[in-house]
């Protein structure tokens, strides 16, 4: 009994494992979509209890789900402590915890992290190597993201500053961590429109960070597209020796046969 669970539950290419993974993205993306529903006021007052027995129901067969994996798992230990195994768990506690403190129900929509799942029963392993990509080169670039960061913050904080001298409480810049949010929402081109500048001076200085932040967007963009055209350079380095490619993991030798790249 544990062996056939455990095919259906954790291999995916076999055709009763297929189809139970196949049906576990259908109840997940169900099960999201009533939760979302269910936060819609008319639809809550009109249909809720009906939504509130769907998303027991569901949750139920997720806990029951979420047992069997732990009972039919080779090391049980392991799948709680994986990355699925977590989101397994996540997905089941916030009907529980609702239970104790109300109102977060709306959690529920974490199970939406279980469609991920799905990589796997499509075979989409392409996708998986090319978020492996994107991640080595954000890693790669997380020093020049962090001096990016700090010289942004130092620009949004003198800019704040003077925008709360030169403009002043009469024209809504009450403080300067105000007026650092304003210059935050400004040099971002998002302008929310609840501050804006009423002197000359002050809009010729908003005029001038929002120029400045149409031009730093293109800085963190090519900071992270250099280090990725170096991560996939490494990753089709051709070994010299063997002529095959070069290892991922270590780009400096041939996973083949050993050889310096």
């Amino acid at each position: 009994m544990k062996k056939r669970l455990r095919r259906v539950l954790f291999e995916n290419n076999t055709p009763g494992g297929r189809a139970f993974d196949i049906l576990l993205f259908i109840a997940i993306v169900v099960s999201v979509g009533l939760t979302m529903l269910d936060s819609v006021k008319s639809i809550h007052a009109a249909h809720g209890a009906l939504l509130f027995a769907l998303n027991s129901l569901f949750s139920i067969l997720f806990t029951i789900e979420y047992a069997l994996r732990l009972y039919s798992a080779p090391k049980r230990t392991r799948y709680a402590h994986s990355f699925f195994g977590v989101v397994d768990l996540l997905a089941i506690l916030p009907f529980y915890v609702g239970m104790i403190i109300p109102g977060t129900r709306v959690l529920d929509v974490i199970r939406v992290l279980r469609v991920l799942r799905i990589f796997r029963v499509l075979k989409m392993a392409q996708y998986v190597n090319e978020s492996d990509l994107l991640l080595n080169a954000l890693v790669a670039s997380r020093r020049k993201i962090g001096i990016f960061f700090v010289a942004v913050l130092t620009i949004v904080t003198i800019i704040g500053s003077l925008m709360y001298i030169i403009e002043g409480e009469a024209n809504g810049f009450t403080s300067i961590p105000k007026s650092v949010y304003w210059a935050i929402v400004t040099l971002t081109t998002v302008g929310y429109g609840d501050i804006s500048p009423q002197t000359n001076l002050g809009q010729f200085l908003s005029s001038l960070i929002m120029v400045v932040g149409y031009s730093i967007i293109a800085v963190p963009t090519g900071i992270i597209t250099a280090d990725i055209v170096i991560a996939r350079s490494r990753q089709e380095r051709t070994c010299q020796a063997c002529g095959q490619g070069g290892n991922e993991n270590d780009a400096r030798h041939c996973k083949h046969c050993g050889a310096r790249l």
